[in-house]
């Protein structure tokens, strides 16, 4: 644990990431900054995903799956959050 957050800790602060990404799930570095640094929540918000959603290829292969079985835009998209957000609940388990 990093001992300026561990002290932050214990002071009462929780400490967030406003950063939730694929790429934070999949590299396992959400689960990382969990163990050392003290996080114990994240958040996203619809800038960040539209984002993620326009550039890099991180949801490149669910989405194109999601067009070829016909699902809308709106089906897309709970499927997209509702992945990332479980992915987040897991790395936070022990």
């Amino acid at each position: 644990m990093s001992e300026s957050t561990q002290k932050l800790s214990d002071a009462g602060v929780s400490i967030w990431l406003d950063d939730l990404s694929r790429e934070r799930l999949t590299s396992g570095n959400l689960v990382e900054l969990i163990k050392s640094k003290n996080v114990v929540g994240v958040t996203t918000n619809p800038t960040i995903f539209a984002g993620a959603l326009s550039k890099g290829a991180a949801y490149a292969g669910q989405m194109s799956d999601l067009a070829a079985s016909g699902a809308d835009v709106a089906e897309a998209v709970f499927a997209a959050t509702t992945e990332k957000g479980s992915g987040a609940v897991r790395a936070g388990e022990p």
